[in-house]
């Protein structure tokens, strides 16, 4: 028997499948932020049969760091960059990822040939590693064309194990793509979520012990293939877009569809990826997530911050927009602490006030993160404890009650606390449609805000839920638009946009009216796909296909997948046709005089790595192919040879199931 668990923003999900890959029982519980180990185990309870069997392999898929990246959340980490301009930061937006005290430039790198530009400043590295080891959960180091000769970010990286105790993570063990800026930012978004990958694992493990489960534990990464924990561990960045690969993988197992679009609407964001002849397309430039472009890998699946846990917003004109934030359903809120209830009840009494409705708490204790807070933003954290406290009673009598709620923010960008307000999973219970928690704090929060807008609370909701509806279409037809013609759907392209708002009725203009049609259905799972789908396929003049199970595809996902490594090897002169040819390898540089015993070089390697790195990744009876790709250039008759590019896959089932047929 496997254990399939997925762990998103807002449901935790169990399964329980055989080794033919059929359901035998399956369970849904809430994600616990405060304590993921309360979630996990309810699910794991649901989800086994009576007498529990032995389970041999746990697979899991997250949402987490996906959701982490979108919500601008995530550990303070310290970024060593190595002979890149100083630049890079303004250009590129560093700021929001790491903090500027925290980004250090220390002479050092390669050229694109892979020889040395500069020698290697030990004595900032050491100076810097030993600065910021107590104000940081991990470190990130990039090198200027470190892709072509690794040899600094190793040597940094020892250095850093050999002083401190924390995660260190090299630009070059994520890609082996040129783009210095990007990588920069792939390696600091894998340090930010080391500390969250840890807590998740170790999470999973408290509870398969409190259920007398003892297997390995295997996790999806975004190309919808496995890895072991350990590996996950160090590389978590690979782990983004896990829970919209899992559920891809599920969908495509549930449905056994040849063509469509598979639309995951979770609590916290909707993703939508592309199936044609059965097989989802990889995005080979890299995932982009939460409007970073990565580095890594992963199923070409489009997410945005949308989801029945969004938060709502008003602008100024009234104009209501869902999202990209989560925060706790008010129903949700109120089931766990009762009193939350009677709170909304006297908030309706009072006269009206901007922050009715407002709940925050406690999600996590500070770590090492005390030092990163101003007075004021510590000042609010220790008014917050792990029960709810109404915004209005927080800021009750403070003189700058503006000032107080940026600090809020910031204590929420380090999830450090929770909001909770009213959601589209509040507004669909209200219409009828759904039913979770306490249906009266729904109620009541729904008054709450309608007033707000001078409207009743049905006339609200319905508001709400339509443009669920409509972003949700803007996010499907994005996605077509990229795939069709490359359209990045993270540019909003004017003309593209005007047709997508009329063909989903996002403005009252009809001086012309569009329609769209789509020639594949959608497929629809997670939580909320009914509640959603149904208007969604009829506003895209489509079909759909919500399969039995679709609730918790992603943890069936999980289960079905397999492992898959790939190594890229790059053979090419550095310069001048007299020059040797150079092999760059993750392991370091060698040159060869003749072309292809520098090609039989690379192909060794690569087929080494790939079958170690699928080795560690918890792969047997694995498999290698190996493809060549020369590229060169005509001239007179004459062939000039710019590169050769050899990629070895690696591909396995998890060691468990070896048995299984």
């Amino acid at each position: 028997m496997f254990l399939g668990i997925d762990t998103g923003g807002t449901y935790t999900d169990a399964v329980i499948m055989d080794n033919r890959f059929r359901i035998i029982k399956s369970a849904k519980a809430f994600t616990t932020k405060h304590d993921l180990a309360i979630g996990i185990n309810t699910a794991i309870t649901g989800a086994l049969p009576n007498p529990p069997p032995k389970i041999e392999l746990v697979s899991l898929s997250s949402t987490l760091a996906t959701n982490a990246i979108v919500e601008g959340k995530g550990s303070p980490v310290c970024l060593i960059l190595i002979g890149y301009d100083r630049r890079i930061l303004e250009e590129h937006n560093f700021s929001k990822l790491v903090a500027d005290k925290h980004v250090v430039f220390i002479s050092g790198g390669h050229t694109v040939s892979g020889d040395e530009q500069a020698p290697l400043d030990l004595v900032s590295a050491q100076q810097a590693i030993e600065k910021f080891a107590p104000q940081v959960s991990a470190f990130a180091i990039s090198s200027y064309f470190s892709v072509r000769n690794p040899s600094h970010e190793l040597i940094v990286k020892k250095m850093v194990r050999q002083l401190t105790d924390l995660p260190v993570t090299c630009g070059h063990e994520l890609t082996t793509e040129l783009d210095a800026p990007l990588r920069a930012i792939t390696v600091v978004i894998n340090a930010r979520l080391i500390s969250l990958m840890q807590q998740l694992i170790y999470k999973v493990r408290e509870s398969m012990h409190n259920h007398g489960i003892q297997a390995p534990i295997m996790i999806v990464k975004g190309d919808g293939s496995l890895i072991d924990a350990s590996m996950a561990l160090e590389r978590p960045v690979e782990t983004i877009l896990s829970g919209p690969a899992a559920s891809v993988i599920g969908a495509l197992h549930l449905c056994h569809v040849k063509n469509g679009f598979v639309v995951d609407i979770g609590g916290t964001t909707t993703d939508v990826a592309m199936v044609e002849n059965n097989t989802p397309t990889l995005n080979h430039k890299g995932a982009i997530v939460g409007g970073w472009q990565t580095m890594i890998e992963a199923l070409n699946v489009h997410t945005t911050g949308l989801g029945g846990d969004s938060e709502v917003q008003i602008s100024a004109n009234g104009k209501l927009s869902v999202g990209p934030h989560r925060i706790t359903p008010l129903c949700i809120l109120a089931d766990n602490f009762p009193y939350v209830t009677q709170i909304l009840r006297e908030q309706l009494d009072n006269n009206p006030n901007i922050d009715d409705g407002y709940f925050v708490i406690r999600e996590r204790e500070l770590g090492n993160q005390e030092e990163n807070l101003t007075a004021k933003q510590l000042e609010i954290y220790n008014q917050i404890k792990h029960e709810p406290i109404s915004v209005n009673k927080l800021i009750e009598g403070v003189d700058t009650p503006y000032y107080n709620k940026y600090s809020l923010g910031k204590l929420v960008e380090l999830g450090l606390i929770a909001i909770s307000a009213f959601t589209p999973t509040d507004a669909v219970q209200v219409l009828g449609q759904y039913k979770v928690g306490q249906p009266e704090a729904s109620r009541i929060g729904a008054s709450l805000f309608a007033r707000r807008l001078k409207l009743d609370e049905k006339t609200l909701c319905k508001r709400i839920f339509k443009q669920v509806v409509i972003q949700a279409g803007q996010i499907v037809l994005d996605s077509v638009l990229s795939e069709e013609i490359e359209i990045n759907p993270g540019v909003k392209n004017p003309t593209a946009q005007l047709f997508i708002n009329r063909a989903l009725g996002a403005d009252d203009k009809h001086r012309m009216g569009v329609k769209v049609s789509l020639e594949y259905p959608l497929i629809g799972v997670g939580a909320p796909a009914v509640t959603y789908m149904k208007p969604l396929a009829k506003s895209l003049n489509t079909g759909l296909l919500v399969p039995k199970h679709a609730e918790v595809a992603n943890a069936v996902g999980s289960v079905v997948a397999g492992v898959i490594q790939h190594v890229r090897i790059l053979v090419r002169k550095p310069s001048g046709i007299d020059n040797p040819y150079r092999v760059y390898a993750p392991t370091g540089v060698r040159d060869f005089i003749d072309l292809e015993k520098a090609v039989a070089f690379a192909r060794m390697t690569a087929r080494r790595l790939a079958k170690q790195q699928a080795q560690i990744a918890g792969a047997h009876s694995i498999k290698v192919y190996t493809k060549r790709k020369d590229e060169v250039m005509t001239l007179q008759e004459n062939y000039m040879h710019l590169g050769t590019e050899i990629v070895a896959t690696a591909i396995g089932d998890p060691h468990i199931r070896k048995n299984r047929e």
